[in-house]
């Protein structure tokens, strides 16, 4: 492609001396390594002409834009150079621009006359460059401020959003695809987006294309006959065609399947909870406390009795909060009242507030069309975007993020302690009251058949300690440290959460004792403090 090489030219033609200083021979190299001086000499003194091309048909006006050496792109056009002038490839300083994100030189290409949408031989034009580059911030850039076809096709009828996907750049993915760029566009081979971010194997890439889209792009054929899926297991991409794999199983066309899954995603396991929770309460009251073949409870485990029926009282209404709380959910540009349907979102980015912008592209939601504050994230299941999002819990049917994790976590800490406390009544109970068993009987006969219901409430009740307990040790580790499951599970896709040495650090830890008394008191943590400048230097 023409766009690449630019990169092959623009590597090869640089001229050096052995100690790494550039020779500057004449207004090329002068154009191309930013020597101001130089390139006034050969100018001024010397009548150089900028309009003309060098041996291999290359402007130096394109040289300077490549580099983004705006002030020398200036001068160029101040002398002559022509800001459309194309190469052999057909290419302006524009497409050059786009290359190295240099939008300096862009925007003094722009409003010296430059065509925003020049083609070059293969129908590439600036925004099919910077796709194929990953300049997301130029590509946005060029949208916003001179409103660059973002979507428009190449000869071989492919998009900005195929040369990205192809690609595998994430974030550029990301930012056409919340400015509402064709998914289902099909090439002259009949590849969408989603086809070339597969045969290349960017997980990323497919995992954004996926869950932003309606999922049909998942069954669409290439002119082969192939989808997305088969690409991915044809080219041995064992990471991505699993991932396919289960979304297209999930949308297929089984009415029953889409019925039943529908169901679950949209109830979640939360009546089961309930149930087996309600079920547990009636056999601890049935078959340990009140069993008519167990001895006369004795005031101690009588008051431990009524312990574990308050704690599961009380468990039962943080259930009912977590289910039913708001986790967070961030408002959407509909929801807000305060910025017109026209306005860009990306028009007025605040750069200065860490807490909304921080830089990175992946706080783009493309489906709920919001610029999200950092740590947060958009849930599939919950259709919306929360706030410090740890995880969707489907065992509450909700979400877990800024609003409700601290409710989650004392539910949690109720399980733990209702489900130790019955069981040790249980079996309090079971220890006092066993009587002399009969030759050749065993004790764990004896409770099968004298005690069914106690035995199936210890089992029961057992797998409901392990499951709580687990969760609460985790959480209890992670809010020590200030940082959700989300972010520990995929902390290789967040920029924010790498130090300088490019090993894992949370910029949120303010140790141990700041963080669990912040989660205790205010329910979350501040995200506007910081314990070091990482997002900062995102930013910038």
């Amino acid at each position: 492609m023409a766009s690449s090489e630019i990169e092959v030219v623009s590597s090869s033609s640089s001229v050096s001396k052995p100690n790494d200083q550039p020779l500057i021979l004449d207004v090329f190299t002068a154009s191309a390594h930013g020597d101001f001086n130089k390139l006034k000499t050969f100018v001024e003194q010397h009548g150089a002409s900028v309009s003309v091309p060098d041996v291999s048909g290359y402007y130096a006006l394109q040289w300077a834009s490549l580099n983004n050496f705006h002030d020398i792109a200036h001068y160029l056009i101040q002398h002559g150079a022509d800001v459309n002038a194309k190469d052999s490839m057909q290419q302006t300083a524009l497409h050059w621009a786009a290359v190295r994100g240099s939008t300096a030189a862009a925007d003094v290409l722009v409003e010296n006359g430059a065509q925003i949408g020049a083609a070059d031989i293969n129908g590439y034009r600036a925004v099919h460059v910077a796709a194929q580059y990953g300049q997301t911030s130029f590509l946005n850039h060029i949208v916003v401020k001179y409103h660059a076809d973002f979507d428009v096709p190449d000869n071989d009828g492919r998009s900005p959003l195929h040369w990205a996907a192809y690609k595998g750049f994430a974030d550029t993915i990301r930012l056409l695809l919340f400015r509402d760029a064709c998914q289902g566009r099909q090439d002259k081979d009949g590849c969408t987006p989603l086809h070339w971010a597969a045969l290349r194997g960017h997980a990323e890439a497919c995992a954004v294309l996926v869950h932003a889209g309606t999922k049909e792009e998942l069954m669409v054929k290439d002119n082969a006959g192939h989808t997305p899926v088969q690409l991915a297991y044809d080219k041995g991409h064992r990471h991505v065609a699993p991932f396919l794999s289960n979304q297209q199983r999930a949308h297929s066309n089984n009415w029953k399947g889409k019925v039943c899954r529908g169901v679950v995603t949209d109830i979640g396991y939360a009546p089961i909870l309930l149930c087996i929770m309600i079920f547990l309460l009636i056999l601890f009251i049935n078959s340990v406390i009140a069993a008519p073949n167990l001895g006369k409870i004795t005031a101690t485990a009588g008051l431990w009795a009524w312990t574990a029926l308050s704690l599961e009282a009380a468990a039962l209404i943080m259930f009912y909060r977590c289910s039913s709380k708001d986790p967070g959910y961030i408002k959407r540009l509909g929801d807000l009242g305060t910025q017109s349907d026209t306005e860009d979102p990306l028009l007025n980015i605040d750069l200065n507030s860490s807490s909304v912008w921080t830089g990175n592209w992946s706080q783009l939601c493309p489906t709920c069309k919001i610029i999200r504050p950092v740590r947060s994230k958009h849930c599939p299941t919950c259709k919306r975007c929360v706030e410090q999002f740890d995880h969707h819990c489907p065992w509450i049917s909700n979400c877990v993020g800024k609003r409700n994790k601290r409710d989650f976590f004392i539910l949690i800490c109720l399980g733990t302690l209702t489900s130790s406390v019955s069981a040790a009544v249980a079996v309090q109970r079971i220890w006092t009251s066993t009587p002399t068993l009969l030759a050749g009987e065993t004790w764990i006969h004896y409770m099968l058949v004298q005690h069914p219901g106690l035995v199936v409430f210890l089992v029961m009740d057992a797998v409901v300690f392990i499951a709580a307990t687990t969760l609460t040790i985790t959480q209890t580790s992670m809010i020590a440290r200030n940082v959700t499951t989300n972010e520990v599970a995929n902390s290789s896709r967040y920029d924010y959460l790498r130090g300088p040495d490019g090993r894992f650090r949370n910029p949120y830890n303010h140790g141990c004792w700041k963080n669990c008394a912040d989660f205790l008191s205010l329910g979350y943590t501040n995200d506007d403090e910081i314990a070091w400048p990482r997002l900062q230097q995102v930013a910038t």
